[in-house]
């Protein structure tokens, strides 16, 4: 499986896809665990796996977040909003 390099998009989306690519391995290892039997070691790895995407998800979120904040910081620093009581 190929994972798109998010050079294009800035260090948080590069963030987010290196989590996904160790979310991918840890779930592999935790997969093959249980075949092996190896369930404590098994469970380690899924909840490796989970911090990963955890991680993943914030990073996207951040970048989300700075995506929806643009027009609304441009607004602000040219002066059209004030505050209702003004």
């Amino acid at each position: 499986m190929m994972i798109p390099d998010g050079a294009a998009h800035g260090p948080m989306l590069q963030e987010a896809t290196r989590e996904l690519e160790a979310a991918i391995h840890d779930a592999r290892v935790a997969f093959d665990c249980i075949g092996l039997g190896e369930v404590d070691r098994a469970h380690t790895s899924a909840v490796t796996a989970r911090i990963a995407i955890d991680a993943a998800m914030t990073a996207i979120q951040a970048v989300l977040g700075q995506a929806a904040g643009q027009p609304a910081a441009g607004r602000a620093v040219s002066g059209t909003e004030l505050p209702a009581d003004q």
